[in-house]
């Protein structure tokens, strides 16, 4: 059994610019810097603990997954003390990993993803702070 906290959510948006003055309006917290994430294809902002993600281009999985379904709930990411024993440990209960090893996320962190198939339908992201 895992016993993982929630880190954040992450929401796939076409302009990272509008949607932080919206959440910025709902929650009353400030927009974090912009940062760029090129291996992964993104632009990224977080308003609490939402994540905000937009592509750089229509090729990125970001970019895919917005001309297939729009604007909206991308994944859910908990928290974890150690990623690579997390992955071990999902592997071994059978969750299928998209990333064999972590990689450098927003913020220092470091990251790895759940593949949908295995989690409910839903993308799963583990994080590591940095």
């Amino acid at each position: 059994m895992f016993s993982y906290p929630l880190h954040h959510v992450a929401v796939a948006v076409s302009s990272l610019e509008e949607t932080s003055s919206l959440l910025e309006l709902l929650t009353g917290e400030s927009p974090s810097a912009v940062e760029e994430i090129p291996d992964q294809g993104v632009r990224v902002l977080f308003v609490g603990s939402v994540e905000l993600l937009e592509p750089l281009n229509s090729e990125t999985t970001v970019g895919r997954f917005l001309m297939k379904r729009g604007p909206g709930l991308h994944h859910i990411a908990y928290r974890v003390p150690d990623l690579k024993e997390a992955l071990a440990r999902a592997k071994s209960e059978g969750f299928q990993l998209i990333d064999e090893e972590p990689r450098k996320g927003s913020r220092g962190h470091l990251v790895a993803f759940l593949h949908p198939r295995s989690t409910g339908g839903f993308l799963v992201e583990l994080v590591q702070a940095g």
